[in-house]
């Protein structure tokens, strides 16, 4: 079974959490919500997540992917912990998958992930960084090797329905989209 890892920082965006997390179990993928201090996670619109585990206690625990969720302050708390660059940085150098939306690229920006990648972000935010090499683009998700983006809270269930391709398949994508009623 895929596992994926959700670190939840305070002033995360809960519309693309909820939404990465739901759609990422129905899809039968093992999410795991991490905290990066004890107790509730108090998203940007004042939503309380409930982490499943606290950041220190996943950290040498091995995930197909991590997942960041955008949202203000929420990405600016993730660039600041050291914990969260050291494993995207090692789930990069391993090969694995990365992902952020809306605000969260800045955070792989910053882990030095985007170097020589094309990502695309929250408008305006990767103008913010320095990544050499980084092809900002305006779509609405962007796969480029084992780094996804998304643009926010809009492309959501896109980004969503984008990493259940990667990690169970189209034909999975495909049930889960179909239960969606998206059209």
């Amino acid at each position: 079974m895929a596992r994926a890892l959700v670190p939840l920082a305070t002033g995360c965006e809960e519309l693309e959490a909820v939404t990465i997390i739901d759609l990422l179990r129905r899809a039968g993928v093992e999410v795991v919500t991490a905290g990066l201090a004890a107790g509730p996670v108090t998203a940007s619109r004042g939503v309380r997540l409930l982490p499943d585990r606290l950041l220190d206690e996943v950290l040498e625990e091995e995930f197909d992917i991590v997942i960041l969720p955008g949202g203000q302050p929420g990405a600016d708390n993730l660039v600041r912990d050291p914990r969260v660059t050291a494993l995207l940085q090692r789930m990069n150098e391993a090969g694995r998958y990365t992902a952020a939306i809306c605000a969260a690229p800045k955070v792989l920006a910053s882990a030095g992930i985007l170097d020589g990648h094309r990502a695309t972000g929250y408008p305006g935010v990767l103008d913010q960084v320095i990544a050499p090499n980084m092809e900002i683009s305006t779509e609405p998700v962007v796969r480029d090797g084992h780094v996804i983006t998304s643009r926010g809270p809009g492309t959501a269930m896109e980004f969503a329905l984008e990493l259940i391709e990667i990690l169970r398949g189209s034909a999975c994508r495909q049930v889960v989209e179909s239960a969606l009623v998206r059209s």
